[in-house]
């Protein structure tokens, strides 16, 4: 990847966490009747939608750190362990995120919202699938295990400071702009890696 595809990454990117960012927190605006912010005026419609804009600037950035550093570590772990059993590593690490969330931290962490934490990691799970399953359409079948546990492992992981607050309204704003912004990096990048001459012999490990 040079520096022009690169750079293309990420300002699309801060573009996807700014366009997330605005719709899920309009629609949380306009749903939600009792935790909602009062807007009185032009002014505060303005504000209110520029707040929402640059925090999605900021939750794109954060979403590309963790992306760059599921890069380094699927780097490292096909440098340590062969093809087959990396997957199976990805497999299992995607588990122990999904137990995690759904259940250990009931037991564990003291958290009393089960209900909305078992929501979270299916609904995380299926949009995996589908990022997955699109993903394997646009290159092979190889990318399905690293695609899941992209979006599952490490979207979980960049969740959990959220996860602390313990308020449904922004986990959901959070969880959903991570989600939408990992999926676009996910789903780009074998076009950005992909050598120019060939297209052959692509995956998500590249």
């Amino acid at each position: 990847m040079n520096l022009k595809r690169w750079l293309h990454l990420f300002w699309t990117t801060l573009a996807v966490g700014a366009a997330g960012s605005l719709v899920i927190g309009l629609v949380l605006q306009l749903t939600n009747t009792t935790n909602t912010m009062e807007l009185n005026g032009a002014a505060d419609y303005l504000l209110y939608l520029g707040m929402l804009l640059l925090a999605g600037v900021m939750v794109s950035v954060y979403s590309q750190m963790g992306f760059f550093a599921y890069m380094m570590v699927n780097y490292m772990g096909t440098g340590v362990f062969s093809r087959r059993a990396w997957l199976y590593v990805q497999l299992v690490l995607t588990a122990l995120a999904l137990f995690e969330l759904m259940f250990l931290r009931i037991f564990v962490g003291g958290h009393k919202d089960s209900f909305s934490d078992l929501i979270l990691g299916i609904i995380i799970l299926v949009i995996a699938c589908g990022v997955a399953y699109f993903k394997a359409k646009m290159t092979n079948d190889s990318a399905w295990i690293p695609t899941i546990f992209f979006m599952t492992a490490i979207t979980i992981v960049e969740t959990i400071g959220v996860l602390k607050i313990g308020v449904d309204q922004a986990t959901v704003w959070v969880a959903g702009t991570l989600i939408a912004c990992n999926a676009y990096q996910i789903l780009i990048l074998h076009r950005l890696v992909k050598p120019k001459a060939s297209t052959t012999n692509l995956h998500v490990n590249t």
